[in-house]
């Protein structure tokens, strides 16, 4: 069944479908390229010229992926608020671990470059006014600059900026009331 895909790059948006049979995120961790059918390209620049027609994509170019597939999704996933800086894009979603999940003691790292994200609304760094919202989507760990989350999640995110959101709360003084 072939899948639409929005394929979030650096310089721009390749828009096509994904004809090969499987779930995205497989195929996305199994080649080094994602084909493309009918692509169209629309640059953030609003210049340069990008792929179209039938096109490989290189996975690693690959920051976000919207599609329209059905995401294997855990029964019991516990969900976290989470925002991204991703490249030039800016998404805000929530990211699924199991329960009673606690990353200082956790063994098990997540395995494979794309995390999924759900309620997912993605936008441009520089122009957060125009975004657009999507039930998942697939993010590039690997190209991710920023983190701000209830957890700490350096793991998910090798090389990105920190931001805890639970220690500001947690040491912010009660304010009275009178």
């Amino acid at each position: 069944m072939p899948i639409r895909v929005e394929a979030y790059m650096t310089e721009g948006i390749a828009s096509g479908t994904v004809t090969r049979a499987g779930q995205l995120r497989d195929l996305l961790e199994k080649s080094r390229t994602l084909a493309l059918t009918a692509t169209t390209w629309e640059p953030l620049d609003g210049v340069a010229d990008g792929p179209s027609g039938d096109v490989e994509l290189a996975v690693d170019d690959l920051l976000v992926v919207v599609s329209d597939d059905d995401p294997f999704i855990a029964a019991h996933a516990a969900w976290h608020t989470i925002q991204l800086d991703v490249g030039p894009y800016g998404v805000n979603g929530e990211l699924p671990t199991l329960p009673g999940f606690d990353p200082g003691r956790a063994l098990t790292r997540p395995s494979g470059e794309f995390v999924m994200l759900r309620d997912v609304r993605l936008s441009l760094l520089a122009d957060a006014a125009q975004a657009i919202e999507c039930p998942h989507a697939l993010i590039n760990r690997y190209g991710v600059d920023r983190v701000t989350a209830d957890l700490m999640l350096g793991f998910f995110f090798p090389g990105a900026a920190m931001e805890d959101t639970t220690a500001a709360t947690a040491l912010a003084p009660p304010t009275a009331t009178v």
